[in-house]
Formats: C-alpha cells, sequence, structure tokens
C-alpha cells in the first residue's frame, strides 16, 4: 500500500478526532490516532493531538510514565517535521514545563514559538495591509491604514510593513483621506 493522500490524511484525522468528540476518553480515538501515525509519522496536526491524548488518558495496563514517555517523542517528532513550527514548539514547551518539571527548557521554546509566530504575524499583517491598498477603496484603505499604524507599533523596525502602509497612506491621501503631508510616510507615535 502507498503512501496515504492528503485527503485519506485529513479524513483518517477527523475520524479518530470524531471518536473522541462524545467520550474525551475512548480508546477508539488512540488506536485511530496511532492507526493515522503508523501510516503516516510526519503528520504533525496527528502527532499534537496523539500526545496531548497520552497525556490525558488513562490507558488500562499502561504506567502513566510510559505514556507520557511517548508523548514527548511524538511532541519532539511534531518539532522536527514542522521544521519547529511555533505550535509544535509552544506544544512541547507545556509537557516540559508540566509533566517533565522542566521550565528553562520549556521557556526557551516558548521564546522561539513566539519568535516563530510573531514573523507569521508580521507577514501576515503585511498581506493584509497590501490587500486593502489593492482594493483601493475608501473602507478598505481605511482598514489598512489602522492596521498599519498597529503593525508598525507591533513591527517598528519592519521595513516590510513600512513599504505597505507607506503605499497605503498615498492612496488614502490621493483619494482624500489624509492629508498629503502625511502620505510622506508612516510615524510609529
Amino acid at each position: 500500500m502507498g503512501h496515504p493522500s492528503l485527503d485519506e490524511l485529513t479524513a483518517m484525522f477527523q475520524a479518530a478526532r470524531k471518536a473522541g468528540a462524545v467520550d474525551k476518553n475512548n480508546p477508539e480515538q488512540l488506536r485511530l490516532h496511532r492507526e493515522l501515525l503508523a501510516a503516516c509519522p510526519a503528520f504533525t496536526p496527528n502527532l499534537l493531538r496523539l500526545a496531548r491524548l497520552l497525556q490525558l488518558i488513562d490507558q488500562p495496563g499502561v504506567d502513566a510514565q510510559e505514556s507520557f514517555a511517548e508523548a514527548q517523542r511524538l511532541l519532539e517528532q511534531a518539532v522536527q517535521s514542522s521544521e519547529r513550527s511555533a505550535p509544535s514548539l509552544v506544544e512541547l514547551g507545556y509537557f516540559l514545563d508540566d509533566i517533565r518539571n522542566a521550565p528553562e527548557a520549556a521557556f526557551k521554546l516558548y521564546q522561539e514559538g513566539a519568535a516563530k509566530a510573531q514573523e507569521t504575524l508580521e507577514y501576515a499583517w503585511a498581506g493584509m495591509i497590501r490587500h486593502w491598498t489593492d482594493l483601493r477603496t475608501h473602507e478598505s484603505l481605511s482598514q489598512a491604514l489602522q492596521l498599519g499604524e498597529r503593525a508598525l507599533k507591533a513591527f517598528p523596525e519592519s521595513e516590510r510593513i513600512l513599504y505597505y502602509v507607506t503605499d497605503a497612506r498615498r492612496y488614502a491621501a490621493q483619494q482624500g483621506l489624509l492629508p498629503p503631508n502625511l502620505s510622506d510616510g508612516p510615524t510609529t507615535e
């Protein structure tokens, strides 16, 4: 049998989640998540979900430390397979903090996760400002300007944000939404 398609992986993941929707302790959901793990050991959403379930569900005949060791392996695998994504880093951080009593190691993961999330937010906000600016309506330019001011406060050194906010201000001034002198460049005050 070949590797499951993305649609098949998604369907398997949804089936496993559905198995635990009514009864959070349903052992069937663990079985289904483990089947998905066997089919695709790099499917990060499943790795994160299964690791969380292993921390929450008492399994008959399985020592809690054994479940925790498996959960940690899965979380470390999720960090690796996701190229150190923010959610996987934060999830491993919580595990280390709560289960392994390793707050310093957890804090480093929280910091890295926050930096990754912040970078994603910067890019997303720049894209939204660009989109609203490209629409060039009064409403969309107002939205671009409003988010632009917030983005400049959060990311004052971002050339990407600065570029798109300057563009939004220029078009807003052309449409009479701003005085012409404000279109020269944004302020962060």
